[in-house]
């Protein structure tokens, strides 16, 4: 793609969302052409990109740095990808940003192609001033399938001398400071009976009646957890929750099945160890496998790890806590029920880490998602003042 650099350097966040919204990244297809346009930007800028491209060639994250090179400053993350429009009834092409009573409207327009595009534009100007400490820039694939790609950059970064001091991931909060959202762990339960014809129903073992008593166990221990496990009221929801999301099974009304899956997953407070909940919920299977079986027909139920995330748990009192705050001007924490590549950050190479960008969560995943102008506007007065700290 031929792109005008003269023009780019100079624009305005609109115009720079403008250009990142036309990439229809949904997380299924290719993010390359709107890395390869970021890249370029940066590079007509004088800033060099370091790519991580995935085992299909077809992803790739993006990170940068301006200012020095041998110190760790603050890093900016934000995901490139974005959720389908499929059967969605927008009023507006999703993928060509429109502006409507100070509000853009646009897949990904909040969630969060706002917050990269506030960030490409910190990017221009901090390549006309003398930082002290580099401003740093993350952009990542598959994060709305399990925060997926950020992981191979983070693998690297684990090897670098000088780390980010700082991570802010800017996932919409109306620039209110996240220091805390769950983690998550997707689970495949793989229900294994046996065929029968349905007018011999004995001679078989239902796998749809498995998945259905390992939903009751499941509806069990999250009603255990809700009423006696531990909770953190900062939360809308305040206690860890387990959901079961997707069942496939059957062929036919009058065949026994012998297969049926089911999707399911544990979003954790910090205080619950996922791994426990894991392990319980393969002995319930184990048991319900072993109490369905009979002599010559062995009924078993697989339970596997699809991915997994930790959650984040940063101190209210931490600096870069106190640091964001001033940035914004708001004062205050919350905590997110969404998940992020922020634990990840703390985690695996002990960056401290918030969540704060622009636009709401509520309009995330939606038809006609948007983002106030005002929001952008704000986050652009956020960047700048973290220019001037960096200088």
């Amino acid at each position: 793609m031929q792109t005008p650099f003269a023009l780019v350097s100079n624009m305005q966040t609109l115009d720079i969302l403008d250009r990142l919204i036309a990439f229809p990244t949904v997380s299924r297809d290719s993010n390359l052409d709107l890395i390869h346009f970021v890249r370029d930007f940066l590079a007509s800028l004088g800033i060099e990109s370091r790519l991580y491209v995935d085992a299909s060639g077809r992803k790739a994250n993006l990170y940068a740095a301006v200012g020095p090179q041998d110190k760790g400053g603050v890093l900016l993350s934000g995901h490139t990808d974005v959720v389908p429009v499929d059967g969605q009834p927008w009023t507006s092409d999703p993928f060509r940003l429109a502006e409507r009573a100070g509000r853009v409207y646009a897949r990904g327009a909040a969630d969060m192609k706002g917050f990269i595009a506030c960030a490409l534009a910190a990017a221009d100007r901090a390549s006309r001033r003398a930082l002290s400490l580099p401003l740093q820039l993350a952009f990542s694939y598959d994060e709305e399938v399990g925060c997926l790609g950020v992981r191979s950059l983070i693998d690297d970064m684990s090897t670098w001398a000088e780390r980010p001091r700082f991570c802010i991931v800017g996932e919409p909060t109306l620039l209110r400071t996240a220091v805390g959202h769950k983690g998550k762990t997707a689970l495949a339960a793989t229900c294994h009976g046996h065929a029968a014809h349905s007018a011999n129903p004995d001679r078989g073992v239902n796998a749809l009646y498995l998945a259905a008593d390992l939903m009751t166990r499941v509806r069990v221990c999250q009603a255990e957890i809700k009423a006696t496990g531990a909770r953190d009221e900062a939360y809308e929801v305040p206690y860890t929750t387990l959901h079961v999301g997707v069942a496939r099974g059957g062929t036919a009304l009058n065949i026994v099945p012998d297969r049926c899956e089911l999707a399911l997953e544990i979003r954790n407070l910090a205080t619950d160890d996922p791994h426990a909940i894991v392990s319980r919920l393969r002995s319930e299977a184990n048991g319900i496998a072993g109490a369905a079986s009979v002599p010559g027909l062995t009924a078993r139920i697989d339970l596997d790890v699809v991915n997994e995330y930790p959650g984040l748990d940063t101190p209210a009192d931490h600096e870069i806590v106190a640091l964001v705050a001033e940035l914004t001007g708001l004062p205050g924490t919350i905590k997110v029920g969404f998940g992020s590549e922020g634990g990840l950050f703390t985690g695996r190479v002990g960056i401290p880490t918030v969540v704060c960008g622009p636009g709401s969560i509520d309009q995330a995943h939606k038809p006609d998602e948007y983002i106030e102008v005002d929001q952008l506007a704000r986050c652009d007065a956020m960047l700048e003042a973290l220019l001037a700290r960096l200088a």
